[in-house]
């Protein structure tokens, strides 16, 4: 169909950004003023021809015929730059029982702990990064793009951002990429040759882009963001740290093991977002208080998008991300998952799942009213959506084996108004 042709053909856009990271994997150089002048976005990118790709795109992005060069051609393939598959068993082996057996990892909640005193020492301390090398023309390009991607991708999340200052929406563009583009390599089309070493070279140019430093257009985004707002850089090692999980892990033995996946694949997310949000002087509740919120609010978004693609998840990617310990105490297995068959035992467990999941959105609106007022009915809003997914969830009887739940646009836009009046209600409160 055409909307399926459209689809493709951002999807072969989005590829060749993805693939563009290689660059600085295999060449640890950054990009130089000149260089991004040469290849900014307006020149290294396919050409969508769509309506349905939305006029953000096409405005700010200028996409060449296909034909053309493009970042992707110029990419070496992942055999040429030393990053082959994980194939072997003795790789497989040492992945999983070596480096990461479970009784080595640290606790979840000394990671988090870690995580969020380097975020208060950078909100607190008088930070003075190196600007990026870029003129104000070539981070406009590379903040359309960074948007463009944000919209298509996000949807919500998007929305919930149309409502946040131009500078804070920036900013935050930048940090979603980043997480867009760190979540492609162990979940996208070059999933099966990454290695560990890979991520590895992954964080080292994290690091450099902390130092100022841009490999391509899109990391440009992120250390222009991270001159301007005191954003820690642990949320962001953390958050590899969770890719490398998934490398090997496909299987949760129990909740601690899921909560530290969740924090460091969507609760870190919260952590590198605050600072851009601001917490408001009239806040009653410590940094520390307020960043556990905002971490809340991530693992509960990521809860939600666990029970929405339950069966997804295991069918085509042979994933089950909910803890064993708790199907076997409701008398389920791995393979009622994969029959898909809906029953009072499976009800009865994702209504406490859903439960728990909604526990976690309570904590994150406990710290809203300590959020800077400019962006509570942007960050509520978006949360409120999200939550509505555990609202279809049940209206579908619980069956997110065979049917995936989804909030309506209008429903969306129905519910902007609502969290804008509770959000003008809220006050500064104690966790």
């Amino acid at each position: 169909s055409t909307r399926n042709g459209i689809e493709r053909g951002f999807l072969t856009c989005y590829s060749a950004l993805t693939l563009s990271l290689f660059l600085a994997l295999s060449n640890a150089n950054p990009v130089t003023s000149q260089q991004l002048r040469r290849t900014s976005p307006s020149s290294t990118i396919h050409r969508v021809s769509s309506k349905a790709v939305t006029d953000r795109i096409r405005r700010r992005v200028v996409l060449n015929n296909a034909r053309q060069k493009t970042v992707a051609s110029q990419v070496a393939m992942p055999s040429e730059i030393g990053v082959r598959p994980v194939n072997t068993m003795e790789d497989m082996l040492k992945a999983k029982f070596e480096k990461y057996a479970p009784e080595k990892r640290e606790p979840t909640v000394e990671v988090m702990k870690r995580a969020i005193s380097e975020q208060i020492e950078a909100m607190n301390g008088n930070r003075q990064l190196r600007p990026v090398q870029l003129n104000a023309d070539q981070l406009d390009n590379a903040y359309g793009v960074a948007e463009a991607i944000t919209d298509e991708y996000a949807k919500t999340f998007s929305l919930g951002l149309r409502l946040m200052e131009k500078e804070k929406q920036k900013a935050v563009w930048a940090i979603y990429v980043w997480c867009r583009r760190t979540d492609e390599l162990v979940d996208g089309s070059i999933a099966s040759h990454i290695t560990p070493t890979t991520l590895n070279k992954w964080e080292e140019r994290l690091d450099k882009i902390f130092e100022g430093y841009a490999f391509d257009a899109l990391d440009a985004t992120l250390a222009d963001t991270a001159a301007k707002f005191p954003i820690g850089k642990q949320g962001f090692k953390d958050m590899i740290e969770g890719m490398r999980m998934d490398l090997y892990k496909s299987r949760y033995q129990n909740f601690e093991e899921l909560k530290e996946y969740c924090y460091r694949v969507a609760g870190t997310v919260g952590l590198m977002t605050t600072p851009v949000m601001g917490i408001s002087k009239d806040s009653v509740m410590s940094d520390t208080e307020v960043l556990n919120s905002a971490v809340a609010l991530g693992i509960a978004l990521q809860l939600t998008n666990i029970l929405r693609d339950v069966g997804e998840d295991a069918q085509q990617r042979d994933r089950i991300y909910l803890p064993l310990d708790e199907l076997a105490d409701f008398g389920l297995t791995e393979a009622d998952i994969l029959s898909g068959k809906v029953d009072d035992r499976w009800r009865d467990f994702m209504k406490f799942q859903i439960k728990r999941a909604r526990e976690y959105f309570a904590i994150a609106k406990s710290g809203i009213a300590s959020l800077d007022p400019s962006v509570r009915w942007a960050v509520w809003g978006a949360g409120m959506v999200y939550g509505e997914i555990l609202d279809a969830i049940e209206k579908n009887d619980y069956d997110n084996l065979t049917r995936r739940a989804y909030v309506p646009r209008w429903r969306k836009f129905q519910l902007l108004p609502v969290a804008l009046v509770q959000t003008l209600l809220m006050k500064p409160q104690k966790d």
